[in-house]
C-alpha cells in the first residue's frame, strides 16, 4: 500500500515543563522548510510544571489552519495519560511511545514503535544540565525517521528556532540524531503510512506567526509610544514582544534610549489609568490583558469613553474569570466588551479573524481611537494569539496616522468666538479636542466623565446630559462607516448563510469546502468589527436561513444581530456554538450544518 503523502495530523503528549515546547516547534520549523504547509496548536493545562501538555501539528498540502483530531502519528512520553491519548489516534496511526509502556490489553489497530527514551538520554546526551530538554529533541529525529524527513530540515529547524542562541544549535542537533539513528537501526523496514515530501510554490512568500506578536509588530508600526500592562495568560506576549521589538526599532541611534515608555503595573485597573492618562496627553497608549482583567477595567473604560479620551485595550480571550481555565480559548467576551463600563456605553470593538489582522488591526485601532476620541477594543483569543499561523508576510504600512480633530496653536487663532470641548461642530458628533502644553490662553479645558456640558463644564443638567448621551450615540453611528467591513464570499443560489467571526473563520473555510463536495453549498460573511455594519442586514435578507457561528455558550454575537434586524428577518437566524475549550473544527462545524439542514450523510 502506497503511503499517504504531506496530508497528516501529529500529536505529541508531554509534561509541561520538560522542554517539549522546543522539540515541537523545531519539527514544526523543519517541515515548514521543506516547503509544506503547517497548522499548530498547543493544548496545556492552567498549572504549568508536571502537568499533561498535548502538541498538534496539522499538516496537509490544502493549508487548513483549524485544529483536527484524531492524530495520524502519536508520540507518547507522558505515562499519566498513556492510555488515554492511546484511544484518541485513529486506526493505523503510528504511535511512539517509551518502551516501558504496556501495549498488553491496548488496541490492535495500531503500530507500535516502543524507544527506551529516557536510556539513550543517560547514555548518549553528556551534558546533565540539558538531559532533561534534550531528551524531546530525541523524539523529534526518531518522528523524522518515521515520515522520512532530511535531517537537513531538521538543522534547519532547530536554526529557525534558536535563531539567537547559534551555541546551542549543536547541542540540539546531536540530540535529534540520537532518534534519527535509532529510527534507522531499529525501524527502518517498517512499512510506512504516512511520509512527507518536499514541495514548491504552497508556502511562497509565507511565515509562521503568533497573533500576539503580530498585534505587538503592529503596535509599533501604529506610532503606539506608552503601553501598560499587567501579566496574564493568554495576553501577556502581547506586550512582552511589543518590548522586544522597542529594544530593536524604537532606539534612538545617537543616544539609546528607548522612544517608548513600556511599564508593568501592579494591577489591570491601574494599566489602564496609565494608558488613560498618555491618551488624554496625546500618546498613542495600549494595554493588553484578558477577561478577568477586563473585569477590572470596566469602570476606567466608561471614563474614556465618557471623557472621550483615545486608548487601544487588546483583549486576547480564555475562558473563565477569576483563576478559570486561562489556557483554553473561547470567544466568550464579546457581549461584555461591546458595553463594557456602567450606563450606556458602547465601545469600538475589531474582531481579527488571521494573523495579518492582528496586526493591520492593531494599527488601525489607534487611528480610531485618536479620530473617535473614545476607547478601541481589540478583540482576539488565545488561538489565534498565543498558537503559530501560516500568514503572508506582513506589509509596511503606507498611510499616515490620523490623529483626528486636534487644534493646535494656530487653529486656535483662528477661530472666532468660544471653543467648546464637547461641541458638534460638524455634525458628525465627533468634537474637537486640544492636547495639554498647547501653548494658547484658550486651549484649557477641565477632563470630566459624564457630568459636563458641551463648554466641558460641570453640570448635573438634565437637559445637558441627555444631550450628550444623544451625542454619542451618534458618534457611534458616524463610526460604524469608519470600521473594518465585513469579508463576503456569497455563492450563487446558496439558500443558506452562515456568519462567524474572529478564528473560527479557519475552521468555517474548511467546513465550506467540505461541505461543497456534499452537495451543500452557503455563502459566508465574517464580522471584523462592532458596531455591526449594515451591510450583514443585506445578507441575512438575501438567504432563507443563517447559522451564526461562535465559540462560547450563549451565542452573543448571535444576539447582537438579532438586536440589529428588522423584525420580519429575526426568525431567519440559527446559532451553532462550540465552547469546550479546544480550537473549534471544521468537522464540529459540518456536522451540525449537515443535521439542521437534513442533507444525507
Amino acid at each position: 500500500m502506497l503511503p499517504t503523502v504531506n496530508d497528516l495530523t501529529f500529536q505529541a503528549a508531554t509534561v509541561n515543563g520538560s522542554g517539549s515546547q522546543s522539540a515541537n516547534m523545531v519539527l514544526t520549523r523543519a517541515i515548514f522548510s521543506l516547503g509544506i504547509p503547517v497548522a499548530p496548536k498547543n493544548v496545556f493545562p492552567s498549572n504549568i510544571e508536571g502537568l499533561p501538555t498535548w502538541y498538534q501539528l496539522r499538516v496537509t498540502t490544502q493549508g487548513y489552519q483549524a485544529r483536527k483530531g484524531d492524530p495520524d502519528v502519536l508520540v507518547a512520553l507522558n505515562p499519566a495519560t498513556w492510555r488515554q491519548d492511546l484511544e484518541q489516534v485513529r486506526p493505523g496511526a503510528a504511535v511512539i511511545h517509551q518502551h516501558l509502556y504496556s501495549t498488553a490489553d491496548a488496541r490492535t489497530d495500531v503500530d507500535y514503535f516502543p524507544v527506551p527514551f529516557t536510556k539513550l538520554a543517560k547514555t548518549e546526551i553528556q551534558n546533565d544540565t540539558l538531559r532533561k530538554q534534550l531528551t524531546n529533541l530525541i523524539y523529534v529525529g526518531v518522528v523524522a525517521g518515521l515520515l522520512e524527513v532530511p535531517f537537513e530540515a531538521i538543522q534547519e529547524g532547530i536554526r529557525r528556532t534558536f535563531p539567537t542562541k547559534p551555541g546551542a544549535w549543536q547541542a540540539n542537533e546531536d540530540a535529534a540524531r540520537i532518534g534519527f539513528k535509532y529510527w534507522h537501526e531499529n525501524f527502518s523496514a517498517h512499512e510506512r503510512r504516512h511520509v512527507l515530501r518536499p514541495l514548491t510554490g504552497l508556502t511562497d512568500s509565507q511565515i509562521l506567526l503568533e497573533g500576539n506578536q503580530a498585534a505587538a509588530l503592529g503596535c509599533i508600526m501604529g506610532g503606539c509610544t506608552v503601553a501598560a500592562w499587567y501579566p496574564i495568560t493568554p495576553s501577556s506576549s502581547v506586550c512582552e514582544n511589543l518590548a522586544a521589538y522597542a529594544d530593536r526599532y524604537r532606539l534612538d541611534k545617537a543616544t539609546g534610549e528607548r522612544r517608548i515608555a513600556i511599564v508593568q503595573a501592579e494591577d489591570e485597573l491601574a494599566a489602564l489609568g496609565m494608558a488613560i492618562g498618555a491618551g488624554w496627553a496625546g500618546a498613542r497608549a495600549m494595554t493588553s490583558t484578558s477577561g478577568p482583567g477586563i473585569s477590572l477595567m470596566a469602570e476606567f473604560s466608561g471614563l474614556a469613553y465618557y471623557a472621550e479620551i483615545p486608548v487601544v485595550i487588546f483583549d486576547i480571550q480564555r475562558i473563565g474569570p477569576s483563576t478559570g481555565l486561562p489556557t483554553r480559548t473561547s470567544q466568550g467576551d464579546l457581549a461584555f466588551i461591546y458595553t463594557l463600563s456602567h450606563g450606556d456605553t458602547k465601545h469600538l470593538v475589531l474582531l481579527p479573524g488571521t494573523v495579518a489582522e492582528c496586526y493591520e488591526f492593531a494599527q488601525t485601532a489607534f487611528d480610531l481611537a485618536d479620530r473617535f476620541q473614545t476607547p478601541v477594543f481589540v478583540l482576539s483569543d488565545l488561538d489565534l494569539g498565543m498558537n503559530l499561523w501560516m500568514s503572508p508576510q506582513l506589509q509596511y504600512p503606507e498611510r499616515p496616522f490620523d490623529r483626528g480633530k486636534v487644534l493646535t496653536k494656530d487653529d486656535l487663532d483662528r477661530l472666532e468666538g468660544e471653543w467648546g470641548r464637547y461641541q458638534d461642530v460638524d455634525g458628525d458628533a465627533v468634537t474637537y479636542r486640544t492636547l495639554p502644553g498647547t501653548e494658547h490662553a484658550r486651549a484649557a479645558y477641565f477632563t470630566r466623565g459624564s457630568g459636563h456640558d458641551e463648554l466641558a463644564r460641570y453640570t448635573e443638567s438634565p437637559e445637558a446630559y441627555a444631550a450628550n448621551m444623544d451625542r454619542l450615540a451618534r458618534k457611534l453611528e458616524t463610526a460604524r462607516a469608519a470600521m473594518p467591513a465585513p469579508v463576503v464570499e456569497t455563492a450563487d443560489s446558496a439558500q443558506i448563510g452562515v456568519i462567524a467571526f474572529g478564528s473560527t473563520d479557519a475552521a468555517v473555510v474548511e467546513a465550506r469546502e467540505d461541505l461543497r463536495e456534499q452537495g451543500l453549498e452557503f455563502s459566508y460573511l465574517r464580522v471584523r468589527a462592532l458596531p455591526l455594519s449594515p451591510s450583514l442586514v443585506d445578507f441575512v435578507a438575501a438567504h432563507e436561513r443563517i447559522y451564526v457561528i461562535e465559540q462560547n455558550r450563549d451565542g452573543q454575537l448571535y444576539d447582537l444581530i438579532r438586536l440589529e434586524l428588522p423584525s420580519q428577518l429575526v426568525g431567519r437566524l440559527r446559532s451553532i456554538r462550540h465552547y469546550d475549550g479546544r480550537p473549534v473544527t471544521a468537522e464540529s462545524l459540518s456536522r451540525p450544518l449537515l443535521e439542521l439542514e437534513a442533507v444525507p450523510v
